[in-house]
């Protein structure tokens, strides 16, 4: 399963700092990995990553790609933080809020 999530076009980007620090208010351990290719966020010892598209540190897009199973468990906690953030979810009927 795949939920995609972004800032409104009317807010500033936030720091890749302040999504890692939003999901560890809810209980979970992620590690950014910067690579040439983009930004991901791993939640050892789970397999669920997040895709970060970044600029300079700076993100307002992601996608929360869960890993078979985990979705029960991993769902709450992480749309919890990003929609603490302020941050929507998208799909093919279009915007919502978390």
């Amino acid at each position: 399963m795949e939920t995609r999530v972004h800032l409104p076009e009317t807010k500033k980007a936030a720091s890749i700092k302040e999504v890692v620090s939003a999901l560890q208010s809810q209980g979970l351990e992620p590690k950014h990995d910067k690579k040439d290719w983009g930004d991901w966020i791993n939640l050892p010892p789970h397999k669920t990553v997040i895709s970060i598209e970044s600029e300079r540190g700076m993100t307002s897009q992601a996608t929360i790609e869960y890993a078979d199973g985990e979705d029960d468990q991993l769902e709450i906690p992480i749309i919890t933080a990003f929609r603490e953030l302020g941050w929507y979810g998208t799909d093919e009927d279009g915007e919502y809020q978390l």
